[in-house]
């Protein structure tokens, strides 16, 4: 549910985006709606609306969460600042290596993988298991990152459709794939599991 929450500001964006360019006035102030530099002002507002709703409801922020948003911002920001929309372009590619870093942390840094960390209050798997599994990830925010830059920067008419739907199916994709990976080893972790008595 959390991935999907994450994609609300991602698909006002793209609405917006969408929009034919046009002037409109609101309260006494013209403002330009529709395009790139709007879209991405209803990304930066969308983001800080999503995530202040749920650092609300929750009292605290996961760090994934912490740096979708400060990413948003920085990124978001330097885009309306120069007028450039390079600098968007490269949010998804940092964020998703800077995800992929984290995984290969885990693996030096700290007693337990970060999927296990995710994961293992849900899950009981092998240890080789849970390695596997966080080398998938780290594949995955790798190849997710490089696929954003270079559509961004190969096919730039059809960057914002791919950086939307692009990578909510390589999301929807790669979770399916886990979970059918995951199917095959949670009966082998049932059986070694001590069972208690009550």
């Amino acid at each position: 549910m959390k991935q999907f929450i994450d994609f609300i500001p991602l698909l006002l964006f793209f609405i917006v985006f969408k929009i034919e360019p046009r002037v409109v006035d609101i309260a006494g102030h013209q403002l330009t709606v529709g395009g790139i530099y709007s879209a991405t002002a209803m990304l930066i507002v969308s983001s800080l609306v999503v995530y202040g709703a749920l650092y609300i409801k929750q009292r605290k922020l996961e760090k994934s969460q912490w740096l979708t948003l400060i990413a948003c911002l920085v990124f978001g920001s330097l885009t309306l600042a120069f007028h450039s929309e390079t600098f968007l372009k490269w949010k998804a590619p940092v964020v998703n290596w800077l995800f992929a870093l984290a995984f290969i942390g885990s693996h030096f840094v700290g007693d337990q993988l970060l999927i296990k960390r995710i994961m293992g209050h849900a899950l009981t798997l092998p240890e080789p298991v849970w390695t596997r599994l966080n080398i998938a990830w780290i594949g995955f925010f790798l190849f997710c990152g490089a696929a954003n830059l270079f559509v961004a920067f190969t096919f730039q008419s059809y960057w914002v459709d791919f950086k939307v739907f692009g990578s909510l199916g390589m999301t929807l994709l790669f979770l399916v794939a886990q979970g059918i990976y995951l199917s095959r080893h949670l009966h082998d972790a049932d059986t070694t599991t001590p069972k208690t008595e009550d």
